[in-house]
């Protein structure tokens, strides 16, 4: 089995314009997924992220405020999968929620194993 990180962008710009039932809706839909992957065994972890936060940089360790990036580059969130392989994580982003705003995308990353000690 190997480990992937489904790391999703572009929704907040999407969801913006949002009314609070169409937010509950998606908000429906984010669980029925994560519980399908939980449920599958596959599901090993993840959160939502606040749009806001701190970046260190350089050699001088500069902190400056987020967001980072345009609204279709911030990361909303992510979640980590155990799966047989790429393709069966790409089965799985290819199902989440975050894909139904046109600006929506789902990086898919698989997660190296580092041996520490």
């Amino acid at each position: 089995m190997k480990e992937f990180m489904l790391i999703f962008r572009g929704a907040d710009e999407g969801a913006a314009h949002f009314s609070p039932e169409q937010m509950q809706a998606q908000l429906a839909k984010w669980g029925e997924w994560m519980g399908m992957l939980a449920s599958q065994g596959k599901l090993t972890g993840g959160q939502p992220l606040l749009p806001i936060g701190k970046v260190v940089s350089g050699t001088a360790k500069k902190v400056t405020d987020g967001p980072f990036a345009e609204g279709k580059e911030l990361v909303g969130g992510y979640v980590t999968i155990r799966v047989e392989n790429e393709a069966e994580a790409l089965q799985y982003a290819s199902s989440c929620p975050t894909l139904v705003f046109e600006e929506g995308s789902v990086e898919v990353r698989e997660i190296m194993q580092v041996q520490i000690g």
